[in-house]
C-alpha cells in the first residue's frame, strides 16, 4: 500500500473505437478501481490503496465496499474500472461480483462521473505485453499468481509505484487501469510500447468519453 488507507473495515489515437475527449486540456483526476467484494484495489496518480470488507453477510460487504469506494471517487473527474472476465462467467460468485460492479457503475452514473470498463486480459496486456505467458524453457503456462506478480513488477518498474502488502496485486491492477485511462486521454503516465498499448481499443470508453460537467 502506498498511501494512507481511507477506508478499511478491518482498519482518438488512430484505431481507437471511441475518440479521446477533445475538451480535456488539463490532467483530470482519474481513479482506477479493481472492484471486488472482498478487497477492491484503488489507484490515483502516484499512489495506490484498497478497500477491504469483512462483514459477515454479502449485503454487509456490499455496503462496506460502496462506502469505501465512494470515499475515493467522490471528487473524481473520471473513473476506470475492471470489467468481467466472460470466460469465467460460470464460476461461483461471478453473479455477486457482477452485482458489485454494477452498483459502482450506478453510483458513478448518479454522480455524473464518466467511467470506462477494461477487460482483465486488456489490463494484463497493457502491463506486460501479453495476456497469457509461458515459461520459455518448459513451455509451462504461468499461474495466475505469477502473472499478477508480473503486473505488480511492471507497475513498480514503469511508474515507480511499489505495491506491497497483502493486497499488492489488487492495487497494482488498479494502477494499470489508471495508466490506461490517462493513455486514452492522450496524457500517458509513461511510454508504453505498441505491444502493450494495442490493448486500449478493446476497452469500453463509451461513457468515459463524455464531456465533464461544467
Amino acid at each position: 500500500m502506498n498511501a494512507l488507507t481511507l477506508f478499511d473495515t478491518t482498519t482518438p489515437a488512430a484505431g481507437l473505437p471511441f475518440p479521446r475527449p477533445a475538451a480535456v486540456t488539463h490532467r483530470p483526476l482519474v481513479i482506477g478501481l479493481d472492484v471486488a467484494i472482498g478487497t477492491t484495489g484503488v489507484a490515483g496518480q502516484g499512489w495506490t490503496d484498497h478497500v477491504h470488507a469483512t462483514a459477515a453477510t454479502l449485503h454487509g460487504r456490499f455496503q462496506q465496499q460502496m462506502d469505501g469506494i465512494v470515499s475515493f471517487i467522490r471528487n473524481a473527474d473520471r473513473v476506470v474500472m475492471e470489467g468481467a472476465a466472460f470466460s469465467r462467467s460460470h464460476l461461483q460468485g461471478m453473479d455477486q461480483l457482477s452485482a458489485m460492479r454494477w452498483m459502482v457503475r450506478h453510483e458513478l452514473w448518479k454522480r455524473g462521473i464518466p467511467y470506462a470498463i477494461v477487460p482483465p486480459d486488456n489490463r494484463t496486456i497493457y502491463a506486460t505485453g501479453m495476456a497469457r505467458w509461458k515459461d520459455a524453457e518448459t513451455g509451462k503456462k504461468y499461474t495466475p499468481a505469477q502473472v499478477k506478480g508480473m503486473v505488480r513488477d511492471a507497475v513498480a518498474t514503469r511508474y515507480g509505484v511499489d505495491c506491497t502488502g497483502r493486497w499488492r496485486y489488487d492495487e497494482a491492477d488498479a494502477y494499470v487501469l489508471l495508466a490506461m485511462a490517462y493513455d486514452h486521454l492522450g496524457m500517458p503516465l509513461a511510454d508504453v510500447p505498441p505491444t502493450h498499448s494495442r490493448s486500449l481499443p478493446g476497452c469500453d470508453w463509451t461513457e468515459f468519453g463524455k464531456a465533464l460537467a461544467a
